[in-house]
């Protein structure tokens, strides 16, 4: 049985700038989201917590978040933003844009899936699931309770369960906690940033890390197509550029799938 990583070991390896964040690991638990959700308003300072095997993990849109033990690096990290809950649009693009780069930096070539999914090889490699509480004890403030799963092992069986193509950065099971304490980093660094600029701030990023620019997609709700045309990016909300037909639309990220249109 592979020994549990331990916070000592995992503030170790953080920066500077990542060392304000409290460090939980657990073998077990539902999900990482709910634990904290249900303490954010308590929390003291940033808090992350990781768990070895998620049982009831969701994604977006109430989905089940599929984790067999040992399959993903699964985790949530709650952040307390000095913004109203209005201000924190564009925030799952810019959190995708952290996982990426950190993920990148580890030498995976990790790209961008608009609305909130990290992609290898075209393949669905990390899911972004962030959960809000708003403070009302004073001034306006909002808990985000960010959760992040990166598949890091047995592909093929999250492929079936998911009912579309999943894949692993195998490379990242050796040192999880390396890992781990770059993206902590990256989040140290990117977060605050956000706060004070908002998504503006990496739509350049988020940009240059798209895996469809130029490529024709349909936009589907519950799968029914919405709109089809060339995907152009994102602007500075962090909706979607679609050029089509009548000349090029935004569209929200609300419930709504983005594929690849095939001819």
């Amino acid at each position: 049985m592979t020994a549990l990583p331990t916070p000592q070991r995992l503030a170790s390896l953080c920066a500077p700038a990542a060392q304000g964040i409290a460090l939980e690991i657990v073998a077990e638990t539902g999900s990482t989201n709910a634990d904290l959700l249900a303490r954010a308003l308590h929390l003291q300072q940033p808090t992350l917590l990781w768990t070895q095997l998620q049982t009831a993990g969701k994604g977006r849109a109430g989905r089940a978040w599929h984790t067999p033990p040992g399959s993903a690096l699964t985790f949530s990290l709650a952040w307390k933003f000095n913004l109203p809950l209005q201000g924190l649009l564009g925030l799952p693009l810019a959190v995708g844009v952290v996982i990426a780069e950190a993920l990148r930096n580890y030498g995976v070539d990790a790209r961008l899936k608009w609305p909130n999914d990290v992609l290898k090889d075209e393949g669905k490699l990390a899911g972004i699931l962030i959960e809000t509480v708003v403070d009302k004890s004073g001034q306006a403030a909002t808990w985000a309770v960010i959760g992040v799963g990166i598949n890091i092992a047995q592909a093929a069986e999250l492929s079936v369960q998911a009912g579309r193509a999943v894949v692993a950065a195998t490379e990242l099971a050796r040192e999880p906690e390396h890992v781990m304490a770059i993206l902590l980093d990256g989040f140290a660094q990117a977060l605050p940033v956000f706060e004070q600029q908002g998504f503006a701030a990496f739509v350049e990023a988020w940009n240059a890390l798209d895996a469809y620019a130029g490529q024709t997609v349909n936009i589907l709700d519950q799968g029914q197509v919405l709109h089809s045309g060339l995907a152009a990016g994102v602007d500075a909300s962090g909706r979607l550029l679609l050029d089509t037909t009548q000349g090029r639309i935004t569209i929200a990220a609300g419930d709504v799938s983005l594929r690849i249109r095939e001819e």
